[in-house]
């Protein structure tokens, strides 16, 4: 529930997605009050069920006053290999979308008072060894410039006076999906291993973190402006394919070469696989929030148990 002791109005895209989910469960948890924006509300009212409010266009918004927006709505960009027509639908779904926003609440005359609007530490591009955190520029790349221009549309809220946090979100591990669910059937059969050489930086973040950091973002009414979405500790790939072979039990000794990556995906192997980014969540320490997971060995451990 918000600070004040009043259920929040808040609206919510991205609500059936691999965070919004177990969002949508925290949130109605605290006693606020939901609008989920979704594009199939009979899909939406099986995964997230009753006591929600269900529509699918921004028109179908009740005429009460919305006072908290949480912008999670995007195509996932690791669900194959990149085109443009894939590139185009990357964009439409989170700038287009952020813009429809923008728009409805400039309609009404009426912004929110706080917003919590989604990005990744693709913003970063690639940073080889150094560390990175929300003091950093923009990188180059496909999907730092996606990251850039989402955000750019975000921090227009801000003009009108709603608080807005960028929330520059990390590989984010959990049960039932993610990126984990399609690094665990290859592990389980002994043919894990690292990808390229291994020396590339992982930035990950435990989905019960992630959720509990939006959460923090939205309470915390001194905090606005880019907010990093990761573990305190980072780790290279060859680290992080050693632990979840130790977590599971299995080795780790078929590498996936680089040029093989290349010529399967493109240059989404190049922005997702096989950058480096050593992003440190700088922002949400500084503002006392506290990891419950914030080593990788435990992390695995507690969602492989649950599994």
């Amino acid at each position: 529930m918000s600070t004040d002791n009043h259920p929040r109005e808040i609206l919510l895209t991205g609500g059936t997605g691999f965070i919004g989910v177990p969002l949508c469960h925290a949130l109605q948890k605290r006693g606020d009050r939901l609008t989920i924006l979704t594009r199939d509300t009979l899909r939406a009212a099986k995964t997230l069920g009753t006591g929600v409010n269900l529509v699918s266009e921004l028109k179908q918004l009740p005429d009460k006053p919305i006072d908290t927006v949480i912008n999670l709505a995007g195509e996932p960009l690791a669900a194959g290999r990149w085109n443009e027509r894939r590139k185009e639908e990357f964009r439409r779904s989170r700038i287009g979308t952020t813009e429809a926003l923008f728009e409805h609440f400039q309609s009404r005359g009426q912004f929110p008072e706080r917003m919590v609007s989604g990005s990744a530490i693709g913003f970063y591009g690639d940073g080889g060894d150094a560390p990175l955190t929300e003091s950093n520029d923009a990188g180059s790349g496909f999907a730092a410039q996606l990251c850039l221009d989402w955000e750019a549309v975000a921090e227009r809220f801000s003009d009108h006076g709603t608080r807005v946090c960028r929330l520059r979100t990390g590989i984010v591990l959990g049960e039932g999906g993610g990126a984990l669910q399609s690094m665990l059937l290859p592990f389980k059969l002994g043919l894990g291993g690292r990808l390229g050489s291994g020396r590339q930086w992982m930035s990950w973040i435990h989905r019960d973190d992630i959720v509990a950091l939006i959460l923090h973002c939205l309470d915390s009414e001194s905090l606005s402006g880019p907010v990093n979405g990761t573990a305190p500790n980072p780790v290279t790939n060859r680290q992080f394919t050693r632990t979840l072979a130790k977590v599971l039990h299995r080795p780790a000794i078929f590498p996936m070469p680089a040029f093989v990556l290349r010529t399967l995906m493109a240059d989404m192997a190049d922005e997702l696989l096989l950058a480096s980014q050593r992003v440190l969540p700088e922002v949400a320490i500084e503002t006392d929030f506290r990891h419950r997971f914030p080593d990788l060995e435990v992390a695995l451990e507690n969602i492989l148990k649950k599994r």
